[in-house]
């Protein structure tokens, strides 16, 4: 178990003042059994009215609405948590979801449907044709959760990790075509890729923890940014995480924040603003995710960091 402390703070400055329009943003956790809540904080500059309420998939959502005009934004969020490990070596897979193909049970199925369905075009067929690489041959078909850690650390290992700070998510065609991405493009990568096999597949939004950019574990303070990752629905075992940036499986490293059948629906930061056509945005993003007690040495090399997950959009 770790505690840790999250800030994350994120400035839009315009170049001229403009007029916000409703912001939705994504940074308190929900309670459950590996993640425990102890006190959040939630500034905004200038000041909006906030309310909060629950989406379609239970995330915690603070709606921000503004009067008057601005030439700056400012949110600044911060959560303390403590984050319990998971046993993920070797989850507790049901009988018949052990190889693949398998088909969910009746009683979950209806509820899975469109975390199966796939999203994208697939032009060619290439995403479901890449993710037969990852599928050895195997008495009685190949392994469940070694095809996904397979493509996971796939990912990591082929793949050139890109920067990218326009809005939105690459087409999972157009991240094997061009063969670079961002975390929020791997995620969606391994999760069409998840669905190709018949597996419900689910984007997550949150931060990853990484002892080499924390102080307190002896790193150098170097700022992160939010992460993106995704999970898989195995029959037994339940949402399993998958993070194909860091090519890493179940770990206490990864702090959950919020989910979404697609990246669209988990945008930390989502609003508007209209100004005059050529009004141009410059935005900060700030991330600290650090320690605040003891916890037991870990092996990690340094993460690379992931593209800001902003969507400033602009009426």
């Amino acid at each position: 178990m770790r505690t840790l402390e999250i800030s994350h703070r994120t400035r839009y400055e315009y170049s001229e003042p403009v007029t916000l329009g409703e912001h939705r943003l994504m940074f308190r956790p929900r309670d459950s059994h590996d993640l425990r809540l102890l006190r959040t904080g939630l500034t905004i500059e200038p000041a909006a009215a906030v309310r909060w309420i629950h989406d379609a998939f239970g995330n915690s959502i603070a709606i921000a609405t503004f009067t008057g005009s601005t030439a700056a934004l400012e949110l600044n969020s911060t959560i303390c948590l403590e984050h319990f490990a998971l046993p993920l070596e070797l989850p507790p897979i049901e009988e018949y979801a052990l190889k693949l193909p398998f088909a969910y049970l009746a009683e979950e199925a209806p509820d899975l449907a469109r975390y199966v369905e796939r999203h994208y075009p697939d032009p060619n067929a290439i995403v479901s044709g890449w993710t037969k690489q990852f599928m050895e041959s195997e008495e009685g078909g190949p392994e469940t959760f070694a095809t996904l850690t397979r493509m996971c650390k796939g990912i990591q290992e082929s793949l050139t990790y890109a920067m990218r700070f326009e809005p939105g998510t690459q087409p999972p065609a157009v991240t094997l075509e061009s063969g670079t991405g961002t975390c929020r493009d791997y995620a969606l990568l391994m999760m069409e890729g998840a669905r190709a096999l018949g597996l419900a597949a689910r984007f997550v939004t949150g931060y990853l923890y990484d002892p080499a950019l924390d102080n307190a574990a002896g790193g150098d303070a170097r700022p992160a940014f939010p992460h993106a990752w995704m999970e898989a629905y195995l029959p037994g075992a339940g949402w399993v995480e998958f993070d194909p940036t860091n090519g890493i499986v179940g770990t206490e490293r990864l702090i959950r924040v919020a989910v979404g059948r697609d990246p669209e629906q988990a945008m930390p930061i989502k609003g508007t603003f209209t100004g005059a056509a050529d009004v141009t945005t410059k935005a900060t993003v700030d991330v600290q995710v650090r320690t605040l007690t003891a916890a037991p040495a870990e092996s990690a090399s340094a993460a690379p960091p992931a593209t800001p997950a902003v969507d400033p959009s602009k009426t």
